[in-house]
């Protein structure tokens, strides 16, 4: 093995270990929460590391065959973090304040 394919496999596994690693501290943040917005990003950075994971083993292997599924997988990431926050805006809005109801009171609150 020449010196560029050791240092390529040395880097390739510290990717995998830093990748590894950074799963179980993910996985810690979805347990502990404490709010339900930790574990929306909890879960976005989950989608990140799949893609960083399937990233690494297309390097490992040099095979383009998951630059697709990666690339499927950050648009649902990222709509799925879209949706998420949505979700959260709607529910976490003080009463009295939803959208467009200064403008039917005559751009009056009420009080």
């Amino acid at each position: 093995m020449s010196a560029p394919e050791t240092v390529d496999r040395v880097l390739l596994i510290a990717a995998v270990v830093v990748t590894v690693v950074a799963g179980a501290l993910l996985l810690a943040r979805i347990w502990r929460g404490p709010s339900m917005l930790d574990r929306a990003i909890a879960l976005d950075v989950c989608a990140a590391l799949i893609i960083a994971g399937l990233g690494a083993k297309s390097a490992f292997a040099r095979d383009p065959f998951y630059f697709p599924i990666m690339l499927v997988l950050a648009f649902l990431g990222f709509t799925g973090s879209v949706g998420i926050a949505r979700f959260i805006a709607v529910r976490d809005r003080p009463p009295g304040h939803a959208h467009g109801e200064r403008a039917r009171n005559g751009g009056e609150e009420r009080p």
